[in-house]
């Protein structure tokens, strides 16, 4: 039996599926559905001074990020690292990781899940960020 292909994605700048957490936004631009569950990939942007969703970790999927504009902080295991634009981070399964905006500038994190999934929880996590924040 062959293998349905997957079509090509694209999407113009600002486009995607939007998450709204206040001082901080997801736009999901590939998710599982489109990936055969291989990946999912967001934008996160983060306002000036903005904590990011908390320390957490994932057994199940790496998040690999990519500074894309500003400087980022982020939390690997139990340290915090200073990223600049074009840094990369990679938090493999099972490892401890957040990530913030301690800077008076707009920050941009382009985000990759490995495997894709972790997009059905945004519903919850937006919910969540309403409720306590």
């Amino acid at each position: 039996m062959a293998k349905k292909k997957r079509p090509p994605i694209l999407l113009r700048p600002g486009k995607g599926r939007k998450y709204d957490m206040g001082a901080m936004r997801a736009v999901f631009k590939a998710d599982g559905a489109e990936t055969g569950r291989r990946y999912s990939i967001s934008e996160w942007w983060l306002e000036p001074n903005t904590p990011g969703p908390g320390a957490h970790s994932h057994e199940g999927e790496d998040d690999v990020f990519y500074v894309i504009e500003g400087t980022a902080h982020f939390l690997i295991g139990r340290r915090w690292i200073n990223a600049p634009r074009g840094s990369f981070v990679c938090a493999p399964a099972g490892v401890t990781h957040d990530f913030a905006n301690r800077t008076k500038k707009k920050v941009g994190i382009l985000n990759f899940s490995i495997p894709g999934g972790f997009e059905d929880h945004m519903p919850a996590i937006v919910k969540w960020f309403k409720a306590n924040r």
